[in-house]
């Protein structure tokens, strides 16, 4: 069974409304047989990534930069999951005004992991809304199904 990986921070309502979006459509009945599993951004480890098969990451937009907490995750995955995981897809990124930094940085990382991009990123800046929250409800289902569609 495929494994669908969510590693996210999420310090504030907005962040945490668009986290619950995203696992509402990941783990929506219409996908069967992927298992998702949710980490916060400081407590998931490499075991976590080699064992999935793709990536939703969910971070605010702090400063124009991911948060913190996102990079620390990439800096202790990045060497030991480097080569395992080429290829497998990933999705989404929150800002409160401004993303282009987060996506960036986000990008340059996931480009270096050898990771592709299975849907544009999610840029909500501001409180969520509808359309955020559907945005990103579509992003968790997409990237859930894609999974059991790349085996």
């Amino acid at each position: 069974m495929p494994t669908l990986l969510i590693v996210h921070h999420t310090p504030s309502p907005h962040c945490q409304a668009l986290f619950e979006a995203v696992v509402s459509g990941a783990t929506t009945p219409e996908i069967e047989g992927v298992r998702v599993v949710r980490r916060p951004a400081l407590s998931a480890t490499a075991s976590d990534v080699l064992e999935a098969d793709g990536y939703l990451l969910g971070t605010p937009a702090n400063l124009g930069y991911m948060s913190g907490a996102l990079k620390h995750f990439f800096d202790q995955v990045y060497y030991p999951c480097l080569d395992a995981t080429r290829g497998r897809p990933f999705g989404y990124v929150h800002g409160g005004n401004d993303a282009t930094g987060a996506v960036r940085a986000i990008e340059s990382v996931t480009t270096g992991l050898g990771w592709r991009r299975a849907a544009e990123p999610v840029i909500v800046t501001g409180e969520p809304g509808k359309p955020g929250t559907e945005a990103c409800w579509d992003l968790g289902a997409t990237v859930a199904a894609g999974l059991t569609t790349d085996g």
